[in-house]
């Protein structure tokens, strides 16, 4: 009998991220990542991968070394290492070895950067804040109060904003003083040179309702200094950019809706001065923008011969797409089966290097022949593990609700058998726009391989299956969204082996707000888990830090506005017919989902004689699941098993 995959597999697994193409496509450079499990810390270190014998030799020494970038002329390797304050900065290191040598000392650390075509130059992305503390505050004898003038003074995962926003340094190699390109109350991302160097384009959100919708826009700045000029018209987002070989026009991932921004549906768009965005791609593909500004974007490249190549999702799958520059030819080059995350091309784009993460694999870097198509495998981490633990089975599947296809996905046991009974869990994802892959997921994976069924579906408002069916979700919350997650486990309880008395249900932010919907309409489920939800709109409209722009754009208008809506809409007014035991998981620094959210819901529930259980995880944001504390992530993973192993395990 296969051994289940377990929660410590927090410590088991070892990631690979951040992969850089040299130039002549001969050696990929990528970080690889562990948990020490002693120190309960990550490490990372800088490797180097050649692509013509598969030798891989360590290239750094620190301990938390990551976002590895070639030269353009393959002489020097850049990456970030937090210097003794835990401040993520530029460093420097030959290729053909020797000492590491820090670039920058910026007070507000490095969060990205890319090389100039020159390579002695590189834009990096740093915070400047008016109001910086001293570096060894002293609470005692200095406290500090905190000034709110701006409706953003907070992010989750980076904390405090206050006044503090990212803008983009000039650093050259020659030069120990980084010189400060942008400024103003907004802050500015993702920097890319255009081809002779002269210029910088970026992403930033200056409009004056900034603080109110999700607008960004495209800016190009000299060099060496001056006025922005946009160029991105009256798009309402931009999530990427590019530069044409030309150098006059920019390709950018972008929506012209004001009601989906470009990380939920983008298109790609070519960006003419003084001329209108033209659009080049349908919603039949999501071009891959990655989660600014957690996540910078993945690479999108336009070559010299008119080709352009970038990644998208299509209906829960990643591919690696060309195309020509007219938007003519859009065809697959690569993928499937997996989530794509990084993409990293050679200097005349023959070859690539995906970061593919499919369901049976935590993710190995991928090599393809962009000419023809083939792929090869670069990387085999947790080979061993996943032979001693196999994963669940995929299963997809579509249902017909309501005019719209319902795609799903049921992971079985690794010793599956049609003959025998078995629980299922309901698991829910986040967003509303936010998806379920074919690719691992712990939390399933560790359901899935303990002997239980898990029921993913992409009900109306996931991405990948275009702009209508994400905006499907707008202004009805707990609707069609509702009905097509129930009318999957409809369909899956009609299955022999489903035992529909040993149902359960678990989701995370907005997979924790239906997940106390579900349990607020009906009793048909027995256990249920619910984290970091959203629970009352109309406190969330004035806690999160996206209250505004994401709150009146999802439930039409303010609470002023539309006060019983809002009411209608919140799992906490339906917890008096709550009869499945609640536990609720919470982050005590989530200001995505602030933990009042689970506060109030725990209260209503303990006063109401309900079941329920309420555990808080000190320090961490809304994506401690990703990168908290080890122990708190391992902890998630237990607990979670834990409820349904209590309330679903006997017949």
């Amino acid at each position: 009998m296969p051994k289940p995959i377990t929660p410590d597999l927090v410590y088991e697994l070892k990631v690979v991220s951040g992969p850089s193409l040299s130039p002549d496509g001969s050696v990929v450079a990528f970080a690889r990542s562990r948990v020490d499990r002693d120190a309960q810390e990550g490490r990372s270190q800088i490797v180097l991968l050649s692509l013509a014998d598969g030798e891989e030799k360590p290239f750094t020494q620190g301990k938390q070394d990551t976002s590895p970038k070639f030269s353009p002329d393959g002489s020097y390797i850049a990456f970030l290492r937090p210097d003794e304050r835990g401040r993520r900065q530029l460093w420097l290191i030959p290729v053909s070895g020797g000492e590491a040598r820090q670039l920058t000392e910026l007070p507000g650390g490095v969060s990205e950067f890319s090389w100039a075509p020159d390579s002695k130059r590189l834009a990096v992305v740093s915070d400047v804040d008016p109001d910086r503390p001293p570096d060894d505050p002293d609470p005692k004898k200095d406290p500090r109060v905190k000034v709110v003038r701006r409706l953003r003074y907070r992010f989750d995962t980076l904390g405090w904003r206050g006044e503090a926003h990212r803008h983009i340094f000039l650093v050259d190699l020659d030069d120990d003083e980084p010189k400060q390109l942008t400024d103003g109350d907004w802050d500015d991302l993702s920097p890319v040179w255009s081809p002779d160097g002269t210029s910088i384009a970026f992403i930033s959100g200056r409009r004056e309702d900034r603080e109110l919708r999700y607008r960004t826009e495209a800016y190009v700045v000299p060099a060496e200094g001056g006025e922005p000029e946009r160029r991105s018209g009256e798009l309402f987002s931009v999530a990427a950019l590019a530069w044409a070989p030309d150098g006059e026009r920019l390709l950018a991932i972008a929506s012209d809706d004001d009601e989906a921004n470009a990380i939920w549906q983008g298109f790609l768009f070519v960006l003419r001065p003084d001329r209108e965005p033209q659009k080049l791609t349908d919603d039949a593909i999501r071009p891959v923008a990655g989660f600014p500004p957690i996540m910078p974007p993945p690479e999108l490249r336009w070559t010299s011969d008119g080709r352009i190549l970038f990644l998208a999702d299509r209906r829960g799958e990643s591919f690696l797409w060309g195309m020509r520059e007219d938007g003519s030819e859009l065809r697959k080059i690569a993928g499937g089966g997996c989530l794509m995350t990084a993409l990293t091309l050679d200097r005349e784009a023959k070859n690539a290097v995906v970061l593919a993460v499919p369901p049976d694999s935590a993710g190995d870097l991928r090599l393809v022949d962009l000419e023809e198509g083939t792929v090869q495998p670069l990387t085999r981490e947790n080979e061993g593990y996943f032979q001693e633990r196999p994963p669940a089975r995929l299963e997809k599947f579509s249902i017909e609700r309501a005019g719209a296809e319902i795609e799903c996905r049921l992971l079985l046991p690794p010793d599956f058998s049609p003959d025998r009974k078995y629980p299922l869990v309901v698991d829910v994802h986040g967003g509303p726009h936010g998806v379920f892959y074919d690719t691992f997921n712990p939390v399933q994976q560790i359901l899935a391989t303990s002997g239980y069924l898990v029921l993913c579906v992409n009900p109306r408002g996931s991405s990948t299956y275009g702009l209508e069916f994400v905006k499907a979700v707008l202004r009805d919350w707990g609707g069609e969204d509702f009905l097509d997650i129930l009318a999957a486990v409809d369909e899956v309880c009609k299955r022999p082996y489903v035992d529909a008395e040993r149902l359960g249900v678990h989701g995370y932010s907005y997979g924790g707000y239906m997940t106390a919907w579900i349990v607020g309409q009906t009793q048909r489920f027995k256990a249920a888990v619910v984290g970091a939800p959203c629970i009352d709109l109309l406190s969330f409209w004035g806690t999160s830090d996206i209250g505004v722009p994401f709150g009146e754009t999802q439930w039409g208008g303010t609470r002023f506005e539309n006060f019983e809506e809002y009411v209608k809409r919140s799992p906490i007014t339906y917890a008096p017919n709550v009869k499945t035991p609640v536990l609720l998981l919470h982050g005590e620094e989530d200001y995505r989902c602030p933990i009042e959210q689970s506060e109030q819901y725990f209260v209503a529930l303990k006063r109401l004689g309900k079941e329920v259980e309420f555990v808080r995880f000190p320090g961490c944001s809304h994506l401690f699941l990703r990168m908290g504390h080890p122990k708190l992530r391992e902890e998630y993973l237990k607990r979670v098993k834990d409820w349904f192993d209590h309330y679903l395990s006997s017949p």
